[in-house]
């Protein structure tokens, strides 16, 4: 069975942007580009080789990113989830004894996004993405 609701990218905080940087491209030998100032210092992280999009080409693999530990609610490490109505799941969300983080917010090219915690207290968030975004 296919679930609709997948895992489509990780992100966890920083302290140091090039330590960081450096780190993941010197271990894993991932692609990693700041998106500087205008996109919050936010670092993308390509796990493998992507198509013209952006997106992973290896079946199963993610991209993700990093952030300032002082940009987010959380400083904790967590994954994204992709749904078709972030509304609807955050109501959800909710219902089942978790707690929505704010406001969704609109991420230039990718989508609606907002965080949340579980029902046990993990940082997760949520993406509705954009109708071209193929996640």
């Amino acid at each position: 069975m296919e679930h609709e609701c997948g895992v489509v990218h990780f992100e966890m905080p920083f302290d140091d942007e090039n330590r960081v940087t450096e780190f993941y491209k010197s271990v894993f030998g991932w692609g990693m580009v700041s998106l500087g100032e205008p996109m919050g210092n936010y670092v993308l992280a390509s796990t493998g080789d992507n198509d013209e999009k952006g997106f992973p080409l290896t079946r199963g693999r993610i991209n993700g990113g990093f952030f300032p530990k002082s940009a987010s609610p959380s400083q904790h490490p967590s994954v994204v989830i992709h749904v078709s109505n972030i509304e609807q799941t955050m109501q959800q969300i909710s219902n089942a004894g978790g707690k929505v983080l704010g406001e969704p917010v609109m991420i230039p090219g990718q989508g609606l996004y907002v965080s949340f915690m579980d029902s046990e207290g993990n940082f997760v968030s949520i993406i509705q993405p954009n109708e071209d975004m193929l996640y």
